[in-house]
């Protein structure tokens, strides 16, 4: 995003906090409305040009949605028209990301970033749902009752939610950086920072909580943990949070003395 968008972008996720009545519908609706705009590009063009006034940018969001949605979701579209974006795509992603900061803000209880990792694992490890849901040519609609049919029982409304208007609307973006961008989002909306580890063997539940400790005095936040099986690391484990690795295993450490003995 340019630098107008991240201040657009900071500005409508603050109002998206002083919201009290947001909800799953909330969500829901603010997909609707990314779908809707991203797919008219007058209709998007209009809404971010910096040209036209405040007035009729918002009685147009009016216009739209106003008979349809509920009075907090044209709102929140009200100030996201408000902003001063750098194209109207970045208009367009800062509805879809408002859509998924939302779902986040309507249930906390639920483990919504556990559930898109755990997604988003399921389409790595499985080429056949990824070409499914990544398709350009597939019907959307249909994509959509895939993801609710998948998840049932298996994950929460909310994330179901999330996955389904995401694989409806890539936008040129490939299913699992869809995902990962969601798992973002919605740790950042938690504060909390996001740490995959990578381990031969599962770690029980008393070593998850001290290297959640351990990570969260490191980065000042709390963490969430994406654990991922992998015998090749033979023992000990690799974390990754953002660019930074770290990498404590044995593969790792037999790399390094072959590098040294190599010279």
């Amino acid at each position: 995003m340019g630098s107008a968008s991240t201040q657009a972008l900071g500005t409508i996720v603050a109002a998206l906090d002083a919201e009290r009545a947001v909800d799953l519908e909330t969500t829901q609706e603010l997909f609707s409305a990314a779908r809707v705009i991203g797919e008219s590009s007058h209709l998007s063009g209009a809404l971010a040009d910096p040209t036209a006034s405040l007035e009729s940018r918002s009685r147009l969001v009016s216009d739209i949605f106003g008979s349809s949605f509920q009075p907090a979701t044209i709102a929140l579209l009200t100030s996201v028209v408000g902003q001063r974006w750098s194209n109207s795509a970045d208009l367009v992603d800062g509805i879809e990301e408002l859509a998924v900061r939302a779902a986040a803000v309507a249930d906390k209880r639920v483990d919504v970033e556990g559930e898109l990792f755990r997604v988003s694992r399921l389409v790595a490890e499985n080429p056949q749902l990824e070409l499914a849901l990544g398709s350009r040519l597939g019907d959307t609609s249909a994509k959509g009752a895939l993801v609710h049919k998948l998840l049932d029982g298996r994950a929460n409304t909310a994330t179901a939610l999330i996955v389904a208007a995401l694989v409806q609307q890539p936008r040129e973006r490939r299913v699992r950086q869809l995902l990962s961008r969601a798992m973002q989002i919605v740790s950042d909306q938690r504060g909390r920072t996001v740490a995959t580890v990578v381990t031969a063997t599962p770690l029980s539940l008393a070593q998850q909580n001290r290297l959640i400790d351990t990570l969260s005095r490191r980065y000042g936040s709390g963490v969430s943990l994406n654990e991922v099986l992998d015998p090749a690391v033979v023992g000990g484990l690799r974390v990754q949070i953002g660019d930074d690795v770290i990498d404590g295993s044995i593969a790792s450490r037999l790399a390094d003395l072959r590098q040294k003995i190599a010279g």
